[in-house]
This record gives structure tokens, sequence and C-alpha cells, in this order.
């Protein structure tokens, strides 16, 4: 590897490094300040950050590689994301950035459910938190995965070594500055990942051989290859398209909601989000299917499919450039990382140590078990990534489902409908995660994405217990407006 590459990358980590140390001498030392900026966030930074953390390593390896190894039918999860998004934006973000201030300034999705439900014996809230603590330990072994699969794939380093440089910087900076920090590198990054998934497509196009397309060639390989429907069925399109369904249910994306400065902010934070999506989801599908007819005229193989970013970048880009654009996938990988780790702590400190050990901890004291708990959620994730086998879109696609089914009907019902009730919503974050999790271990998830039906009986688990149990009381009701 050119010394170049080192150069640019080295630059990328001692940046990353440098708006940590820029975010902690910032700090207040306050928990508000510490775990949502003291909701302040600008809608540009807002965006930005809510989409980095949503794509990561998948965005750059997982999508392209499903793309590079099927065809365009894989298109289809890009689709039901950006419809997705764009849903979360509207019926989400107003509402969830409007009641958690209102209804006791909460700091973390478990707190704000808590206190909408008025949960005095905080069994939802501890419920909440476990499924966020199990699920993110999940997904954060998945942006480890991704991390270490570069490291070893351009590198020739070890997939250990990937895994260690990952995760030190990413604990680095969020331990040092908090929410800030976190949103301040993931509106870098996304910036990065924009730049680079417009650029190697293009080139790459650039560099086909003249007059042949990219249909013509990759209709060589299989007609398939070049449609929205071939190759697969309605029950697979609706499986792939449900990815959508995820996001309402994401805490380490709706989190975002919560700190921006206003909810007259989120129209704007908004268009530059979903503008954001439509480079970036447009740029991945085009490095699979562009990148594919590339190899194929080039007689490359590729064993893995999941790295043909990276095999495009060394193979098209001079040594700085292909830094730069290894960066990129860094850049996805730690901004999900970094916010699933805050978000976890954020859980553990709030939810439990304040709820449960310490009720009278100092402000201070609980900025420090803050970031101790980051440091043990990614001491679990860099154990559960150990093997190098394992698929990154596989990963993400479990915690997504986990998730969306958990959290997603609970949320949008808790923030628009009064008559909901805490064991509707305590039943139906139980049933979405059990029915995601059955679904995995007895192997159904091949003929239908487990997040439908466990979004599905969630739903349907929270309407039947409302409306069998007690209607809530008019002070609840009417804290919802």
């Amino acid at each position: 590897m050119a010394s170049g590459t080192y150069i640019s990358l080295g630059l990328y980590f001692v940046l990353m490094l440098a708006i940590g140390v820029y975010a902690w001498r910032k700090s207040t030392g306050n928990s508000g300040e510490y775990l949502l900026a003291g909701r302040k966030m600008g809608p540009a930074v807002t965006a930005l950050a809510a989409g980095a953390s949503d794509m990561s390593g998948w965005l750059l390896m997982g999508l392209p590689g499903a793309l590079y190894l099927s065809g365009l039918a894989e298109a289809w999860i890009a689709i039901g994301l950006f419809i997705g998004a764009l849903a979360n934006w509207l019926i989400v973000a107003p509402r969830l950035r409007e009641q958690t201030e209102r209804m006791g300034n909460a700091l973390t999705i478990p707190e704000y459910l808590g206190n909408r439900f008025q949960d005095n014996r905080h069994i939802l809230r501890l419920t909440a938190s476990l499924i966020i603590v199990v699920f993110f330990a999940l997904y954060s072994a998945s942006g480890l995965v991704a991390g270490g699969k570069l490291f070893q794939s351009a590198f020739g380093a070890a997939y250990e070594t990937g895994l260690w440089v990952t995760a030190l910087v990413v604990v680095a900076y969020v331990v040092l500055g908090g929410f800030l920090a976190v949103s301040l590198t993931d509106f870098v990054q996304g910036t990065i990942m924009a730049i680079a998934l417009a650029a190697v497509p293009l080139l790459t196009f650039v560099e086909l051989p003249e007059g042949q397309s990219v249909t013509a060639i990759l209709n060589t390989i299989s007609p398939d290859m070049n449609s929205l429907f071939a190759g697969t069925t309605a029950v697979g399109i609706i499986s792939t398209a449900a990815w959508g369904l995820g996001y309402f249910g994401q805490p380490h994306i709706i989190v975002r909601f919560m700190a921006i400065r206003s909810v007259k902010d989120i129209p704007t934070a908004r268009n530059i989000c979903m503008a954001w999506m439509a480079v970036t989801l447009l740029g991945a599908i085009a490095v699979g299917m562009i990148g594919r007819a590339y190899m194929e005229t080039n007689g490359i193989v590729v064993d893995d499919p999941e790295t043909i970013f990276i095999k495009l970048a060394g193979l098209l880009f001079n040594p700085f450039f292909n830094g730069l654009l290894l960066a990129a996938i860094l850049a996805a990988v730690m901004s999900t990382i970094s916010a699933q780790l805050l978000v976890t702590g954020s859980s553990l400190t709030e939810d439990f140590y304040r709820l449960f050990i310490r009720r009278g901890a100092s402000e201070k004291e609980i900025v420090t078990i803050g970031r101790l708990s980051v440091v043990a959620v990614a001491a679990v994730a860099m154990l559960l990534a150990q093997n190098p086998n394992s698929s990154v879109l596989s990963l993400v696609s479990n915690a997504w489902a986990g998730f969306g089914a958990a959290f997603g009907p609970v949320i949008l019902l808790a923030l628009t409908w009064k008559r909901m009730t805490l064991m509707g919503a305590l039943t139906g974050m139980i049933t979405g995660a059990v029915v995601v999790i059955g679904w995995l271990i007895l192997g159904w998830s091949d003929a239908l994405y487990e997040i439908i039906p466990g979004f599905c009986a969630a739903m349907i688990a929270i309407i039947a217990v409302s409306l069998l149990t007690s209607v809530p009381t008019e002070e609840v009701r009417l804290e919802l407006v």
C-alpha cells in the first residue's frame, strides 16, 4: 500500500480525534450536554448526522455487494429506505422533538416512553433499555466487522487489527465529546460518503470500454441483472422494501430529532437529509452495477462482493485519493457505531444507573458513568465481531428488524394515539422483539424478512391490549396535544 494512502487515512483519523477534543473542550460536564448537546443542533448537522448514523458500512459494502451479486432487484432495499426515512421525518421528527422536551425533558427514548405513560414502576423503561443494549451490541458488531474487512481487504492487515483500530478511534471521540462530537464527526463523515459515492461510479463508468453500455455488459451475465422485478417474487420485493419500516424504531436515528434546536428547523433538516440520501443510495446502487460491468469486461474476479467499492478505489484512483475513499467506508462505519455506542451508553446511564443504582448521582458522576458505559458496550461488540466471515448486511438486517419491530409501532402510536396505554406499549414492545427473534431462530427469514411479522404483531398487540385495558387518565391524554 502506497504511502499516500496511509497519509490520507492518517489525516482522517486525526480530524476525527480533533473533533472529539473540540467537543470535549466545549463540554460543560452536564449530562444533557453530553447526551443531547443541549438540544442546540442546527438543521444541516442534524440532517447529515441522521443520515450518516443510519447508513453504516452496509451502504458502501453490503448494498453494493448485494447488487453486484444479484442485480437491480436488490435496489428495493434503497427504495424502501428512502420512503421510510421520509415518513420518519414527516411523522416522528416534529412530534418527538416537541414531546420529549415537554414531557420531563427526556434525554433517552426509554425515558420518554416512561414519562409518556407515567410508568412509575419503570417496567416499560427497563424493558426498552434492555432491548437497546442487546440489539445495539449486535448492531455495533456489524460496524466493527465492516472495519475489520476494510483493513483486511485494502491493507492486507489482520482482521483483528481492523477491529481494534476502528473501535479505538470511535471510542476515543465518543468518550471525549459525547453527542456533540458524534454529531460533528457525522456531518464530516456524511460529506465524505456523498463525495465518494458520486466519484467512484462516475470514474468506473468512464473507464468502461468505449461503445459498451452497462446494460449490455450485464446482459451477457444474465438478463435478470438489469431488472427490478426479474429473479425475485412479490414476497421478495415486499421483504426487501420493508427495510423502510425499521426507521420509526431506530434509537440512534430518532434521537437526532430530539437534539435539533427547534421544531421549525425540521423541514430544512428533512430536505437536506433526503437529498443526501438520494445521492448516496443511487451512488451505492451504481457502484454495484457499474462495478460488476467493469470487473466483467476486465476479467477480474472479486471473491467477496461486499468489497467491490474497495477494489474499485484501489484500481482507479491514485494512492492519496484511494485513502480518502477508504476513509469514506470508515466514515460510514464509525458514524453509525459512534451513534449506537452513545445511545447504548446513555440508556445504561440514565435508565439503569441513575434510575436504580444512584438516584442522587451528580452530573459529573453521570457523565463519567456514561463514558465508562460506552467503553463497556464497545468491548462486548468487539467480542461479537470476532468472526471475519460474518456478513455485514446480514448482521445489520437482524438488528434493524429487532429495533424496527420492538420500537417502531410503539413510537408511532405513542406520538399519535391518545388511547394507547402503558400495558399496550409494553406488550407491543415485547411482542415485536420476541417475534423477530423467533422468526430468526426458526429460519423463516429467507421466506419473509422478519421485520414484517414483528412489526405487524407488535402493532396488533398494542392496539388490542390498549383497547382491553383502562382508558388513560385525562392528565395523560391532555399531555398528547
